[in-house]
């Protein structure tokens, strides 16, 4: 990291926010947004509802490190074994996650598509969802990869689903029913 990095970090992780935002470490900009509507949180309590607590932590806007990168980003969802890591701080080191989860908004549809795509790719999340309200659609990223034909990181495989359909999710060993999910209006 260069001297820039340390100041945006030191600010970043001293940042005072305000109640009802959301602020997140992207490629070294500070970005906030507005807190998620209710469509977000239903869509974000269906998906953890259906992953067994048992073998799995269910966390919602955990912040993870991706080692290497000035990004500390806050997916909707983080999922990782029990055994995988323990410890305090409010860092989740990325190479214990098994799934991250991002539900669409009007202001991140970019970031959850393009920038945050990349970034969880080149972190080598095995699983990211993207969950978009606006569309109705899911889609499903595996098999992370640091450079793809682009020479970006990015994921192998894609497989986009309309809401109300079902969503094989392999490494949890679950499906994920998608019938109770919601679009904004």
């Amino acid at each position: 990291m260069t001297a820039i990095d340390d100041r945006v970090t030191g600010i970043f992780e001293n940042l005072e926010v305000p109640e009802g935002f959301k602020v997140e470490l992207i490629r070294g900009e500070i970005v906030m947004t507005a807190g998620p509507d209710m469509v977000h949180n239903i869509i974000v309590e269906a998906i953890r509802d259906q992953i067994p607590r048992a073998g799995w932590h269910r966390l919602t806007t955990q912040d993870i490190d991706l080692p290497g990168l000035t990004s500390e980003p806050q997916p909707d969802l983080v999922v990782f074994e029990r055994d995988a890591f323990e410890g305090p701080g409010r860092l989740i080191p990325a190479p214990v996650l098994t799934l991250v989860v991002e539900v669409v908004s009007r202001a991140s549809v970019l970031r959850d598509y393009q920038t945050k795509r990349e970034l969880y790719a080149e972190g080598a999340i095995p699983v990211y969802l993207i969950i978009d309200p606006i569309k109705a659609v899911c889609v499903l990223l595996t098999e992370p990869t640091r450079s793809s034909a682009s020479g970006l990181p990015d994921y192998v495989s894609a497989r986009t689903t309309k809401f109300g359909e079902p969503i094989p999710v392999d490494l949890l060993g679950i499906t994920l029913d998608t019938s109770e999910f919601q679009t904004y209006s």
